[in-house]
């Protein structure tokens, strides 16, 4: 019980609840229809559903989530992890269920990596005999496994990684080693202390030849007792700045070795005895994980920006700071203080993320949908789509996580002082999602792999150009469209001579689209040319790869909205309606508009735009924050369709009581169970009363 007992008193006037429905009148959307048009009727049905279990589970219980130290926080996830798990079997909940489920839930732990990464390469790269080996008992959580393929001196370099896989013709085994102590296997989750079996990405070494990262299924810990197997030395790396209900590992292995069947199968092999390599139809086979993965961190990325902007702008439409002395606010006869929200400031820091969160929304959908339309594609054979898919995932996971990273910690700031308690939900939410940036890619590496794609399709298209057998017609995707429309006109120039012209949709497609090819076009010529070095050219190779993800952003937002963008073939798509359509498009006019603006001097270097022009854009911004999207901005968050279970936040709850609940919350901080520090008679008495004095100081001294 805690010694701490605040006033029952209500806040000052008007109150949260009130401000908040006031906000909600104002909206001119249905929130509901726009959150059935993000998710589905289906989905929201389901969250109700899931809520009423989860929330009577005292296993996810999140009223001590804030209190806990890293050991308390492990043991709860790795209880959490245990009853999710149970709760599926018993209900029988479908994958979609159960991803959901966790999502709300929403505290990485100890088996996040076993379903997240160790079953998608199982199921992606077994033979059918390994899938009944391996996959079967893995759905089951009969082994539990992660995925170590980071090293303590590689990470984002997988093909620099140093752990050996050498095949053994007399026994027909791998031997797995680990030959320096850079190729200890680090940061791999789940493998501290939860994981049985690993899947390992070791160079493959046959008949003395060196054939590169593959993956193997290994056992690491025994079946019986859970302790590590001969020849494996495993443990957690320690505390981190976020992530720690999860048990980050570390694992080196001393000539380890393993059956033949542990090298997983379906693409590339080694025959029985002769330990011939049998190699894959191709090469980026193996890529089909990463690109789930990084896929999965696009909706991540959408999902932590959405969250904090929910907070945020909650909060600051509760929040009230001085008088505005221009447009004084009145409740009654009485001059009241004005809602952060309506600051101008405070608009254009908090507007343009709740704009990004739903353009990654739709980029997010779409880099899915690719995703199983390409793993379709190549079980036939066909990998067309392989290139493209992995670029634009390697391109658009960097920019995407990037930006939600930032936007987490600029809500946080937004929220003034409240914002750095851990009780507003925004901390522990940058601490646990900053990850997100380094992981499956650093982000400024990665986009190498984009900006390879781009200039090997320019070079190819200006090969064609120049054949004179070149139609429009050949082209079959948007990154040679916009690269075609420049070679066409590399002179364009913006007509826009109004600030409101820039709520041009195609004119805002084609300001992106120049300014990416001109990129392309310029370092195509620098690598070519004027043959400058790879490494020479980096930061502009990161730039360029930037410039053309954010164009896809761009793009997809507004083919989302307009319902042209193309749906798996299970998927009906929804019809707005006009005043859903109107204020959607305000946001999507507010990212095109804001990311340009914050970054001018790309477009003003491909000539598109000009000075004036710059000007102009920040006029239109000003005003389509001020004027459309302020009076739906609480709208907007609300259409998230956040629980406050999910949120977990003092300050940014439905029902706007942010006070009450963060008095509240303080109370239950251990410090507080008793009113006389633990410590006192140590550490403070003989300084303040060491003659053991009675009653208060003030009285005794009088």
């Amino acid at each position: 019980m805690s010694a701490l007992r605040f006033p029952n008193l209500p806040p000052s006037e008007p109150q949260g609840a009130d401000l908040l429905a006031q906000e909600r009148a104002n909206t001119t959307f249905s929130v509901h229809e726009v959150s059935t048009f993000l998710y589905g009727e289906a989905y929201l049905e389901r969250q109700e559903r899931l809520l009423s279990v989860i929330e009577n589970e005292p296993a996810f219980d999140k009223s001590n989530r804030y209190f806990r130290g890293r050991t308390e926080r492990f043991a709860a996830a790795l209880r959490k992890d245990h009853a999710l798990v149970k709760l599926s079997k018993e209900l029988q909940w479908s994958p979609d269920e159960y991803l959901h489920a966790e999502s709300l839930i929403d505290e990485a732990g100890p088996f996040g990596l076993h379903r997240g990464m160790f079953m998608p390469t199982l199921a992606s790269q077994s033979t059918k005999e390994q899938l009944e080996k391996f996959l079967k008992p893995a759905q089951q959580y009969e082994i539990i496994g992660c995925y170590a393929q980071t090293e303590l001196g590689h990470g984002s370099n997988v093909q620099g990684i140093e752990t050996t896989a050498t095949y053994i013709p007399e026994t027909n085994q791998f031997e797995l080693h680990t030959p320096y102590l850079t190729a200890s296997k680090w940061w791999i989750g789940g493998l501290g202390k939860a994981a049985n079996h690993a899947v390992v990405m070791a160079r493959l070494i046959t008949n003395g030849k060196d054939y590169g990262p593959h993956a193997l299924c290994v056992p690491i810990r025994s079946m019986e007792d859970h302790t590590l197997l001969p020849g494996v030395m495993a443990g957690d790396i320690g505390p981190k700045f976020g992530y720690n209900t999860t048990d980050n590992g570390c694992m080196w292995f001393d000539h380890y070795r393993v059956p033949h069947i542990s090298l997983l199968a379906k693409y590339s092999s080694v025959k029985p005895g002769s330990g011939e390599y049998v190699k894959p139809p191709n090469a980026k086979l193996s890529y089909g994980t990463m690109v789930l993965v990084r896929a999965s961190l696009i909706a991540a990325a959408r999902h932590g920006m959405a969250k904090a902007a929910t907070i945020a702008t909650r909060y600051s439409a509760i929040r009230r700071q001085f008088v505005d002395k221009d447009s004084p606010k009145m409740l009654g006869k009485h001059i009241v203080e004005t809602p952060v929200l309506d600051y101008s400031m405070q608009q254009y820091r908090l507007f343009p993320i709740i704009a990004a969160a739903y353009a990654c929304f739709f980029t997010s959908k779409e880099m899915m949908r690719l995703y199983h339309l390409n793993m379709k594609n190549m079980e036939t054979g066909d990998f067309s789509l392989l290139a493209d898919v992995h670029a634009s995932s390697s391109g658009l996971k960097s920019l995407t996580t990037t930006m939600a990273a930032s936007a987490i910690e600029e809500c946080r700031r937004a929220c003034g002082g409240h914002g750095f308690s851990v009780f507003s939900g925004l901390p522990l939410l940058l601490q646990d999602y900053v990850p997100n940036v380094t992981w499956e890619g650093d982000n400024y590496m990665i986009t190498q792999q984009t900006g390879r794609y781009l200039f090997k399709s320019f070079r190819e298209l200006v090969a064609k150009r120049a054949s004179g057998k070149f139609s429009a017609s050949q082209i079959n995707n948007p990154t040679l469209a916009y690269m075609n429309t420049y070679l066409e006109n590399p002179t364009l120039k913006c007509p826009a001579t109004t600030a409101s012209a820039f709520h041009n949709p195609e004119l805002q497609l084609a300001a992106f689209g120049h300014r990416a090819a001109s990129m392309v076009a310029q370092i195509v010529r620098a690598l070519d040319i004027e043959k400058r070095t790879w490494n020479s050219m980096l930061v502009d190779i990161y730039n360029v790869s930037v410039a053309h993800c954010q164009l896809i952003l761009v793009q997809n937002f507004i083919l989302g909205i307009r319902g042209e963008m193309p749906q798996p073939d299970d998927i009906q798509p929804t019809v707005l309606s006009a005043a859903s359509k109107e204020a959607l498009t305000d946001l999507s006019d507010l990212f095109a508009m804001h990311t340009i603006h914050k970054q001018p001097g790309e477009f003003l270097t491909s000539g598109y735009l000009d000075a004036k022009q710059i000007a102009l854009l920040g006029e239109a911004i000003m005003d389509v924050m001020e004027k459309k999207v302020r009076p739906n901005a609480i709208g907007f968050v609300d259409a998230f369709a956040f629980p406050d279970y999910l949120l977990n936040s003092a300050i940014g709850a439905f029902d706007g009581r942010a006070y009450e609940r963060y008095t509240e919350m303080a109370t239950r901080e251990p410090l507080n169970r008793t009113e006389v520090v633990e410590g006192y008679e140590q550490y403070i008495r003989p300084y303040t009363n060491p003659k053991g004095l009675k009653g208060h100081t003030l009285q005794a001294r009088i």
